[in-house]
Formats: C-alpha cells, structure tokens, sequence
C-alpha cells in the first residue's frame, strides 16, 4: 500500500494534473457541487499566486499564517482560528468549508492583496501586513455590500457536512 501511494505521487509529480484530477474525485466523493469544486480549485491557483507574491517579496513560509490571519480578519471580523470555531472545525481546512459566497470574497481579497502587492512593491513583513489588511479591507466592503444587498450574513457556520447537496446557508441579518 505505501509503496503504490508513493509511487502514485511520484506520478503526480511529474504529471500535475493526476493531482488535480484526484482532488477533483476527493471533492466530488465528499458531495460537493461541480460548480463549488471549480470554485474551490480556482481558489486554490489564487492562494498559490499570493503565496509566491508573498515569497518574491521576502515574506517567509512561517509568516504566511500571521498574513492569511490579517487579510481574513480584515474581510470577514474573524481570524482564521475563530472562524473555524465559528464553523465548528478543529484541523480542517477552513476553505474546503466555505461556502460558494464566503470561498468567492475570499478568493477576491488574496487576489486583491497580490495585486497591490506587486504594485506597491513590499520589502519588510510591515510593509506585506498593510498590504494584506488592505486587500481585505477591498473584499470586505464587497462582503458588506452583498450582505446589505441580500439582507443577510454570508459569514455562515455552516460546514462542509451541512454544504453537501445544499445551497449556501446563511443567517439573516437582524
């Protein structure tokens, strides 16, 4: 058994797409949407583009947690730990949680911070921490202007075990 997985990650190593093509089973088996798992694999090539922005600008693998709890907090209130309090998690990944309009805004505020990463050129982990606040700062106007729009929260704790052949569940906003 060991020696077939390594040899099937050796695959994937030199064929990235059978590790895309197992994530894609892995979501579908778990009940997930086909539009939530093309949704959470995009978000998934965001992240990775705002990891290496963060990496060319000498921002360190181990403060990738400190940044991510900075930019989550500035769109959703939450640091990523309460958040995945709020939704019930202990090790899971809090984006395999997410729902379709938290996974989008999200998506929006790592793209947002890349971008005015590579416009404003950061040196110091100063300097990335303002930029992630205000990449965040970006989506959640956005997340405010949906919530008012639908006349409810899209902050949900709903997880991945209530997401499964649902719609996104939501709170209304009092």
């Amino acid at each position: 058994w060991l020696a077939k997985v390594g040899s099937e990650r050796i695959d994937e190593m030199q064929d990235p797409e059978i590790a895309i093509n197992r994530a894609l089973q892995h979501y579908r088996n778990l009940g997930y949407s086909e539009a939530w798992i093309n949704q959470r694999l995009k978000s998934i090539e965001v992240r990775k583009d705002l990891t290496d922005e963060w990496k060319r600008s000498g921002v360190k693998d181990n403060q990738y947690g400190f940044l991510t709890d900075i930019l989550t907090e500035a769109w959703s209130g939450m640091k990523t730990r309460q958040y995945k309090e709020h939704k019930g998690l202990k090790k899971e990944n809090l984006r395999d949680h997410m729902t379709n309009l938290e996974t989008a805004v999200n998506t929006l505020a790592e793209a947002v911070t890349t971008e005015l990463s590579k416009k404003n050129n950061p040196r110091t982990f100063d300097e990335s921490r303002r930029v992630a606040k205000a990449g965040g700062s970006v989506a959640k106007k956005t997340r405010v202007d949906i919530e008012r729009r639908l006349g409810k929260s899209i902050v949900s704790n709903a997880n991945a075990k209530q997401l499964q052949h649902k719609d996104d569940e939501t709170k209304e906003i009092p």
